[in-house]
């Protein structure tokens, strides 16, 4: 049996970068079956985009022609970083504009999941 990995990428996740690695951190390592529980049940905005990544990593590991045993899908890897950051204004008194920004996340996610067993074939005895 061998391992098999596949990976997806979400770019441009609208929350800080910070707060995403946090519920990103609460699966880390975890197999997939027991990461979407933990995600579906975490009160968290950051969660659902997390768990949008980790199916979609997952799908693609099951549809890359290999047959996978989906109970050994595990996470590999999982990391959030900074995305794009866009500059907007808000008005202020006097006639002001005070300038803040609008900060992304990018998540990328790899699993691994190991080959199905493949079955012996079994020999038939003929009767006598």
């Amino acid at each position: 049996m061998s391992t098999h990995f596949a990976h997806a990428y979400i770019k441009g996740i609208d929350s800080m970068p910070r707060k995403t690695s946090i519920v990103a951190s609460l699966v880390r390592d975890r197999y997939v079956a027991d990461a979407i529980v933990i995600l579906e049940h975490t009160p968290r905005r950051a969660a659902r985009p997390v768990l949008k990544a980790i199916d979609s990593a997952k799908a693609n590991l099951l549809n890359s022609g290999v047959s996978i045993d989906p109970k050994t899908i595990r996470i590999a890897r999982i990391s959030v970083t900074a995305g794009t950051r866009i500059r907007r204004f808000v008005p202020a008194s006097r006639g002001r504009a005070l300038p803040f920004e609008k900060v992304s996340s990018n998540i990328f996610v790899e699993v691994a999941g190991e080959e199905k067993a493949k079955k012996a074939e079994t020999t038939k005895k003929e009767d006598k």
